[in-house]
């Protein structure tokens, strides 16, 4: 059989060589998805079975609803990681820049020694630059080279990434699904990944305090655009009001995408300390939503981007539909050629 990643597969060999004899911290984003806490505990049991001291660091915790990954494994905190002197070799996985897990995070890891990741904005900032845009996941990426490589993988990993895949294809539904998704999907599967215990523990567990979260963000829904996009806020304070979390905002943009008519769907959500969130979500690549987002220093994929905006938020809402405007009349304009 054909390798899954030929050239990625060459490179995670040369990452293997770096790190003989190293300790490792492979670090995570900030309010991490599946994609990124399956990254990040597959290659830790990776990396622990050849031996190497790893531990895994993340600005944020563990979300409730991924902790079925993690098993006795330890997530350590940023402030964690500061107050510890002892070098590790930094691998970055899921992030789409060097600061994508925090600035403090970025300064006690000035050097990595490698970064893994699918994001279209991603330009590289390791010496190994594992960066695949055109994988749906960072979890396809590692699985495919840990499988091209002969690397035991065990049922624990295998969960770990087959969750990441599944999250970041939307259930294997997003224009970035690939065979090779599928392909890899089945051997992890063979080699333990369970989905039933996977779709359970992401999709049917649910707070109160995600649906009333729910409730208020679909009464928020405004069509823009002609209708051709769709707008849902997220006021600062909604969180005390409705009993959700953070982490609650998972899933909510797709609402707004799912719309029949509508292509571009967003969530914008105001803090307490006066920052501005964004997700973006796209029906059609050539839409490029991390095009809108790069405008407020943001990134992501052509079909899924965010941002988070600490300064200029003003007149926010009314910019971000003129940028979403002025991407759907490109993108009609270059289906005219």
């Amino acid at each position: 059989m054909d390798k899954f990643y030929p050239n990625l597969s060459a490179e995670f060999e040369r990452l293997l060589r770096l790190l003989e004899d190293k300790k490792v911290a492979v670090i995570g984003h900030a309010r991490p998805d599946g994609d990124c806490i399956g990254a990040q505990v597959a290659l830790a049991r990776v990396l622990a079975g050849r031996g190497l001291d790893v531990i895994c660091v993340n600005p944020d915790p563990v979300p409730r609803r991924l902790l079925f990954l993690v098993g006795g494994m330890t997530f350590y905190r940023t402030d964690d990681v500061l107050k510890n002197t002892e070098e590790r070799a930094a691998i970055f996985v899921d992030c789409a820049d060097h600061a994508r897990g925090g600035e403090r995070l970025k300064g006690r890891y000035p050097a990595p020694v490698a970064v893994i990741d699918h994001h279209l904005s991603n330009v590289g900032y390791a010496d190994v630059n594992m960066v695949d845009s055109g994988s749906a996941a960072t979890c396809e990426i590692l699985a495919g080279v840990f499988l091209d490589n002969n690397l035991p993988v065990d049922a624990p990993a295998a969960q770990a990434l087959f969750t990441g895949i599944l999250t970041d294809t939307g259930q294997f539904r997003f224009n970035s699904t690939s065979r090779r998704c599928f392909m890899l999907a089945g051997e992890l599967v063979a080699r333990g990944a369970k989905p039933a215990e996977a779709g359970y523990e992401l999709y049917e567990r649910e707070t109160e305090g995600k649906l009333r979260l729910l409730q208020h963000f679909l009464a928020s829904l405004k069509l823009e655009c002609g209708g051709r996009a769709c707008i849902g806020t997220l006021p600062s304070g909604i969180y005390e009001r409705t009993g959700a979390n953070g982490e609650d905002t998972e899933g909510l943009v797709d609402y707004a995408r799912s719309i029949e008519g509508v292509e571009v769907g967003a969530l914008v959500e105001h803090r307490a300390d006066g920052t501005v969130k964004a997700s973006l979500r796209a029906k059609e690549p050539a839409l490029r939503v991390d095009l809108i987002a790069a405008r407020f220093n943001g990134g992501g994929h052509a079909c899924a981007a965010g941002l988070n905006l600490k300064t200029g938020t003003e007149n926010f809402y009314a910019r971000l539909v003129d940028a979403i405007a002025e991407r759907i009349a490109i993108a009609d304009a270059e289906k005219k050629r």
